[in-house]
């Protein structure tokens, strides 16, 4: 257990916890790492930190665990499939993705390990997209010492309940994409979308497969559809034509080929022209043209389809909620995932 003393009489004793330092705006890290024995040279230091007295580990931690050991065993609870532990540190474990994906968040079993008393697991949100090595979760208990029974609970929650963290990997590669238009098929203006789409993909591990321009009719949209999936393409995304105006007929072509429309319309702002629909089990995403100068649903949409993910309509309805922080300078997610 921990045993209070001065830091002048402490020569000799271990430190029981790493113990932070702090220089505003230049350095915070671990000074003194737990298990370190003091020595009358580390005195000065300890004051000059602010430490007139610290913890020492007296060896008799009877039915607790300390915070690395607590730490520990909170990150394998909660880390499921693709996941990997960091190494603790300050008293804190990070858990990593062991492959680029989508993460996968159980809010409710999260919510119920952090409702127990001095546990702290702090994830990125659901369906963010994530890197081999990123961190998308910390662990850490708030006492130096903590009953381990509380840590039991959350082990026994885990097993009950699942993980509360893995990474989906990407499995969609091959992306078929039909890009709508009169004025582009003409040659009035030239296609901007592959090449748009393209730079989408190619950071999720998919490419373009195969590609077709086609006129604003029903028949010539619902041929290329079902043309691009019978070429192997497992998801196709239709490029334009899914405005209000009487040329575009985006919708009604996708409907020809024998998709089901899940979604038309999403409450996602740039980008609510977006349509979700799937043709046996492959998706189909209809991109609105603002994805030509803007952050859109393409972005919300895009990782979980590539992931193998069907959206329903009722997923697709809660985009609301952060729908409209799109294109923000100071987020670091296309959109806002808060509530997702």
């Amino acid at each position: 257990m921990l045993k209070k003393v001065r830091s002048q009489d402490a020569v000799g004793m271990t430190i029981a916890h790493d113990m932070t330092k702090i220089i505003p705006g230049e350095y915070k890290g671990a000074r003194f790492r737990r298990g370190h024995i003091i020595t009358e040279a580390d005195i000065t230091e300890l004051i000059s930190m602010g430490k007139e007295h610290i913890y020492v580990d007296d060896g008799q931690n009877g039915k607790t665990l300390h915070e690395e050991e607590a730490a520990i065993r909170l990150a394998a609870a909660i880390a499921g499939e693709n996941t990997e532990p960091g190494k603790v540190k300050e008293g804190r474990l990070n858990t990593r993705a062991s492959v680029k994906g989508l993460l996968k968040v159980n809010r409710e079993l999260l919510a119920k390990i952090n409702s127990i008393e001095y546990i702290s697991v702090a994830t990125l949100h659901n369906n963010t997209p994530v890197d081999c090595g990123q961190v998308v979760a910390g662990a850490k208990v708030i006492p130096l010492f903590i009953e381990e029974e509380k840590i039991r609970q959350v082990e026994e929650l885990a097993k009950s309940a699942g993980k509360a963290v893995s990474i989906k990997p990407y499995v969609v590669k091959k992306v078929g994409i039909v890009v709508t238009g009169n004025e582009v098929y003409n040659g009035l203006i030239q296609d901007k979308f592959i090449d748009i789409m393209r730079s989408k993909l190619l950071p999720l591990g998919a490419d373009i497969c195969c590609s077709k321009i086609v006129p604003d009719v029903e028949e010539e949209i619902a041929h290329a559809i079902n043309e691009m999936k019978d070429c192997g393409a497992e998801m196709i995304a239709t490029c334009g034509g899914l405005s209000v105006d009487p040329d575009d007929v985006t919708m009604e072509g996708i409907k020809k080929s024998g998709a089901t429309i899940i979604k038309y319309g999403m409450p996602v702002m740039p980008g609510a022209m977006g349509l979700l629909a799937v043709l046996d089990k492959t998706p189909i995403l209809g991109a609105p043209a603002g994805g030509l100068f803007h952050t859109t649903a393409i972005e919300v949409v895009l990782p979980r389809l590539l992931a193998g993910e069907i959206i329903t309509r009722e997923e697709a309805v809660e985009y609301g909620y952060g729908g409209l922080c799109l294109n923000c300078a100071t987020c670091q997610y296309p959109v806002c995932p808060f509530g997702r």
